[in-house]
């Protein structure tokens, strides 16, 4: 446990509805911590901040059907201090995908840069055709539809796809399996994952789903493609829906450890 002195300062103040507006944070670094003089303070401002991630629950739908296990190991009238170890699989719940995931060799969690998990948020919604056909995916069309309406993407960019399929949790139909045991849901058609690679700037692609590719296609061509590429990926992003399609910057907290393929992830969109 670090001291008191040796911590950075977090405040974060927001105002009310009859101000600006604006949440804040202030981050100041003390004075007392080895090699730093002087205490200095960076704030930034945000008109709305909006939590992207799934609460998660032993029985969030997966692929693998794996669980979550919440063990107890100190609690505060025994040990003095509460702790538990959390048994769970990298790519549970809302959770982040490191290329490494699907490509060999690639970079695995530590060895992507933290400027790549901060981009400007643009939201593909597919909706309407995917209330109708749950193997829906986006194409080509639906990005110059966006940007028709809100301009060029802007340079490394991370596009997330809307399709309003967390309504289905926490029941089966989430992951939609049909009677052979294949899942139909919407994700990325490869189509429009090769027109970004090479016509467009972006660093990564999320989905409402459990799969950046549609749950039919187990040959994972987006996810291979794109990873190949470098990019990366994030899975069952909560309240997409809520959020303005365009001038929203994603915040993705993934996971550090070492050799790690992805891992469960809070995400934030801020404008």
């Amino acid at each position: 446990m670090c001291s008191p002195q040796a911590m950075e300062k977090v405040a974060v103040t927001r105002r009310g509805v009859l101000g600006a507006g604006l949440a804040g944070i202030a981050v100041a670094a003390s004075a007392a911590v080895p090699g730093i003089a002087r205490a200095e303070q960076r704030t930034v401002r945000f008109r709305e901040i909006v939590d992207l991630t799934h609460t998660a629950f032993p029985t969030f739908p997966n692929f693998f059907g794996f669980s979550m296990e919440v063990e107890p190991i100190y609690t505060l009238e025994e040990h003095g201090v509460f702790a538990n170890r959390l048994h769970v699989f990298e790519h549970f719940g809302t959770h982040w995908d490191s290329p490494a995931h699907f490509v060999a060799g690639a970079p695995t969690n530590e060895q992507i840069p933290a400027e790549r998990l901060i981009a400007p948020l643009a939201v593909i919604d597919i909706s309407e055709r995917a209330a109708r056909d749950p193997d829906a995916v986006v194409l080509p069309a639906d990005i110059l539809r966006w940007e028709r309406r809100h301009g060029t993407l802007l340079p490394g960019s991370f596009l997330a796809m809307y399709s309003g399929w967390e309504a289905r949790l926490p029941t089966d139909k989430f992951l939609n399996a049909d009677k052979s045991g294949t899942y139909h849901f919407p994700g990325w058609g490869l189509e429009a994952a090769q027109f970004l690679l090479e016509e467009r700037d972006f660093v990564g692609l999320g989905v409402d789903t459990h799969g950046i590719d549609p749950g039919h296609d187990s040959t994972f061509p987006v996810h291979i493609e794109t990873f190949s590429a470098g990019k990366h990926g994030v899975e069952n992003i909560a309240q997409l829906g809520s959020l303005h399609p365009a001038h929203m910057t994603v915040i993705i907290g993934a996971p550090k450890h070492r050799g790690g393929s992805g891992g469960p992830a809070r995400l934030f969109a801020v404008a």
